[in-house]
This record gives C-alpha cells, sequence and structure tokens, in this order.
C-alpha cells in the first residue's frame, strides 16, 4: 500500500480533500491544466534553446575559414589591441586601394588577425633596425685586384713580384723573382680567406660582412655591426689597370649590390694611370656618374651649404701640376666640371708640406693624407695634423686623415725594412685614431681594408707557416681585432661628434 500511494501521489491527494469536504473532480481538473501548462513550458524552453543554437552555429559559419587564436573578433573590447587592429585594418585597406586588390572583407579580417597576433607577440630581432646605423663619416680604402686561378683563370697581385731598388748597388743585396701562391704570397700577413678572387661573391659578401661587423656580438650567434660607411674603391678606367693587376670596372656593380645589402656606401679612389690630366678627368667623372651614380649605395656627402655631391678620392694628384687640375676644378678653368650635373668634391693626396698650397690653386676641395706610416711623409706624420687641419679651415677645405694599423710591405720591397711600422697588438692603431681625433675632422679614412702588399690591413689574418715562410698574424688577440679595434673608434668618434656640435 505505502508504495501504491507513493507512485501515486495525486489519488491520496483526493482521498485527503475528500476528508476535508472538498471535490475531489475539480482538484483533478486543476491539476490536469497546470500539467498540460508545464509540458508546454519545457517545450517552449527546448524550442528557444534549439533556436539560440542555431543562431550560434550560423554565427560561426561567418567567421574566417581555420581562423585560430588571434581572431579579431572580440579583440576590440581590449583597448590597445583594438588600436592596433584599426590601424592594420587602414594600412590593409590602403594598400588594397594602390594594388587593386579583390580580397574578400573574411581574407581582410583574417590577414589583420594574424598580423595582430604577431604584433602582440615578442618581436624577432632584425639585424638592421636592432644595430648600429653605419658612420659614414668612417672611409675605409678598398682593392679589387686580386685574382687566382679558379675566377681568373691565374693570380693576380698574390704573385706580385719582389720590386727592385732603384739604386743597383743595393737592388744587386735583395733577391729578385715573383711570389709563387697558394703558400708563398705577395704579402707578410696570411688572410683568412686564403689567396682569394675579388670576382667571387663569396669574398665580396665577406667583405661586407667584415666592414659592418666587429664580431665582438650583441646577442648570441649575431655579430655587433662595425660602423663603418663608407668603401673607397680603387679604380682605373674601363680597360686599364695597375702594372700587375687586371681591369676591374666590371666589378664595381656587384661590390654596389653587396654594399647596398649591407647598408654600406661606395665611393671612388681614382688611381694614376697613363696621360691622367683634366680631359681625361672629366669624362672619368661622367662616366662614373652616369654609370653608378643612381645606385643607391653611390656615395653623396652632404656639404655645409646642404649640398649632396658624389666625393672622389685622387691618388698621386701632386703628379699633375696644378694649373692643369685648375682647369677642371675651378669655375673659370677650360674644362670646369663646377656648376655642372658632374660636380663633385675631389679629394687630393698630400705628401709634402708644399702640396697644401697646390691643392688650394688646383681647385681641389679637400685633402687626404693615405699612408700608414707615421713620420713617412709629411701628411703622415701624426704631429702635423693640427696645422694641416687649420690650414684648411682657414681656406675652406676639408682635411681627412688617414689612419693605419701598422705597415710592412718587406714581402714586395725587401729594401724597405725601415718603413716598418709594428702593430703593438693595435696599439700602433689607436694611436693614430686618437691623433686624428685631436683635430675633430669631419671624415676619418682608414688605410686600409686589404692592402695586403702593405700590411695595412684590417681584414682577419690568421696564422700560417709554410717550409719557406712565416707569415705575421695578429696573436695574441683573435682575426677579428682591428674590425673591434674599428668599431671601437667608430663609437667614440660619433660621441665626440656630437660633442663638438653642442
Amino acid at each position: 500500500m505505502l508504495s501504491f500511494f507513493a507512485g501515486d501521489g495525486a489519488w491520496l491527494t483526493a482521498l485527503a480533500l475528500c476528508c476535508c469536504g472538498q471535490n475531489p473532480s475539480v482538484w483533478i481538473l486543476n491539476y490536469d491544466i497546470m500539467a498540460r501548462f508545464r509540458r508546454r513550458t519545457c517545450i517552449i524552453l527546448l524550442l528557444f534553446i534549439l533556436f539560440i543554437c542555431s543562431i550560434m552555429m550560423a554565427l560561426k559559419t561567418l567567421r574566417p575559414d581555420r581562423a585560430g587564436f588571434g581572431d579579431p573578433f572580440g579583440l576590440g573590447l581590449l583597448p590597445e589591441l583594438q588600436q592596433q587592429t584599426v590601424h592594420l585594418d587602414n594600412k590593409q585597406n590602403s594598400l588594397n586601394r594602390v594594388q587593386g586588390d579583390t580580397i574578400t572583407h573574411v581574407n581582410n579580417l583574417h590577414s589583420i588577425a594574424v598580423n595582430t597576433m604577431k604584433a602582440s607577440m615578442p618581436p624577432v630581432i632584425k639585424l638592421e633596425e636592432e644595430l648600429s646605423s653605419p658612420n659614414y663619416n668612417f672611409h675605409i680604402f678598398y682593392y679589387s685586384w686580386f685574382g687566382n686561378p679558379q675566377f681568373d683563370g691565374k693570380y693576380i697581385h698574390w704573385n706580385h713580384p719582389l720590386l727592385p731598388h732603384w739604386d743597383p748597388k743595393i737592388a744587386n743585396n735583395y733577391p729578385k723573382g715573383r711570389h709563387n701562391p697558394p703558400e708563398d704570397i705577395g704579402a707578410n700577413f696570411y688572410p683568412e680567406l686564403g689567396s682569394y678572387s675579388s670576382k667571387d661573391p663569396s669574398v665580396i659578401e665577406a667583405h661586407m660582412k667584415q666592414m659592418r661587423a666587429a664580431s665582438t656580438g650583441v646577442a648570441e650567434g649575431l655579430d655587433r655591426w662595425c660602423i663603418q660607411g663608407v668603401i673607397v674603391l680603387s679604380w682605373y678606367p674601363p680597360g686599364m689597370a695597375d702594372e700587375n693587376g687586371e681591369p676591374t670596372d666590371d666589378l664595381v656593380p656587384v661590390i654596389l649590390d653587396y654594399a647596398h645589402k649591407y647598408n654600406l656606401k661606395v665611393t671612388f679612389h681614382i688611381e694614376p694611370y697613363k696621360d691622367r690630366d683634366d680631359r681625361s678627368m672629366y669624362h672619368n667623372v661622367k662616366y662614373i656618374i652616369d654609370k653608378y651614380g643612381g645606385h643607391p649605395a653611390f656615395y653623396r656627402h652632404k656639404t655645409s651649404t646642404g649640398r649632396l655631391l658624389p666625393m672622389f678620392y685622387v691618388y698621386d694628384s701632386y703628379v699633375t701640376i696644378p694649373e692643369i687640375w685648375a682647369n677642371l676644378l675651378t669655375v673659370s678653368g677650360s674644362q670646369t666640371i663646377r656648376n655642372t650635373p658632374y660636380d663633385a668634391l675631389f679629394i687630393a693626396l698630400l705628401v709634402e708640406e708644399r702640396h697644401k698650397h697646390d691643392i688650394q690653386r688646383s681647385g681641389f676641395d679637400g685633402m687626404y693624407t693615405y699612408f700608414a706610416t707615421n713620420g713617412f711623409s709629411y701628411g703622415s706624420s701624426h704631429h702635423n695634423w693640427a696645422s694641416l687641419k687649420a690650414f684648411c679651415d682657414s681656406n675652406n677645405l676639408m682635411f681627412i686623415p688617414s689612419v693605419g694599423p701598422g705597415y710592412i710591405d718587406t714581402s714586395i720591397r725587401p729594401w724597405n725594412n725601415h718603413n716598418t711600422r709594428n702593430r703593438v697588438n693595435g696599439k700602433y692603431y689607436e694611436t693614430a685614431f686618437s691623433a686624428a681625433l685631436l683635430v675633430r675632422p669631419e671624415i676619418i679614412s682608414i688605410t686600409s681594408f686589404n692592402e695586403w702588399h702593405e700590411g695595412t690591413q684590417i681584414e682577419k689574418a690568421v696564422p700560417k707557416r709554410t717550409g719557406q715562410v712565416v707569415y705575421l698574424d695578429y696573436k695574441p688577440h683573435k682575426p677579428n681585432v682591428y674590425l673591434e679595434l674599428t668599431q671601437k673608434w667608430s663609437e667614440k668618434y660619433r660621441k665626440e661628434q656630437e660633442q663638438w656640435l653642442m
């Protein structure tokens, strides 16, 4: 009986109502109405839930396909992400208008989502943005005259001859002949890259990296960038070369391209050649500017008047008399280049003190000292730089001192030992930089990146010993020590320049 009444509570309630004097049929009717109401309510609630689910499924189909974490939906609730999303949306729409793309709205949202996710992630290190920008007031002399059998069919310059002394009595005391690469090269140091070819693209790129990187590392696996901006490229007119080399003008476009890749600039070091005069120089400058002047790596110097002009270093300029140069470099000259599309800054080599007056009369815009041998010439002697700078300042000329890590050329001039300048583990180089900074020059030039014959290179060198030759090296330091020192003094130079301008 207990289970019966528990299983049918309505009859139990009716029996209780009868005992209380109420009509059980009325109550049963009311109960039936309430039961139907509850069923109707449940059905309506179920239909509402199904409706909501269908709406959600429909909305989901409107989202971009394969949408993942970082979708733009709901990002507007976060103010900082909302700002990024609006910016990216505007940028994308602008690009679409310019390019005429027919990208749908869904794809635009997907692009925004991806870009916003990238913006919110820790930034990936970009070498060009994270590291130092180049200092275009550092100019370094560079030579592209080396060759080897793989790229040139023979060795060029590495097999440099032993040059005889001009006095036959002295010359008879020294050996004669040529060097025999790859073990025996015309240099006292041995390059890390070996007896390379200047035509080898991998060598050109390695050189650009070395000129730009000081290998001290801002982060593991990355090189710290050397603040070294302008390559002064040794140049002969097309079809011409030095007596031990081959024409190299066809390499200029490749060098410009690689220089641009590493944010370096290129200017030209016009070498002496037979019958060089005002007319031939005019054609040289016109050729260079017409052919290479449009390249983004082509160097132009901003003058005090705000003009951007190409710059040309003229080696052995003193060989040509001032009157000939004046035809080209003065406004009234018969072959004047001034105020023409080929106007430029022309920098003459100063060797002797008297050359400063010749340079002024010739119409040059400045002077450089080139030689890395302190005391070898008036111009290369550090103690003369202050007076040369004062002369240039008073005559509206640029003074560009040349610093170098040392000098030794006995591999090709065995009789020239008295002009050797020991590197003293980098101290000679630092002394030259210190002397240069004392005169506050606008530009400092470096002799050289890779003039291996004269031992002035800062390019990486390695220890090497053969059966006949023991090469010098940079020990106890690493092969990159002179790149590191260049980085150090470039930063110091930049800081001091900022103080000079205050």
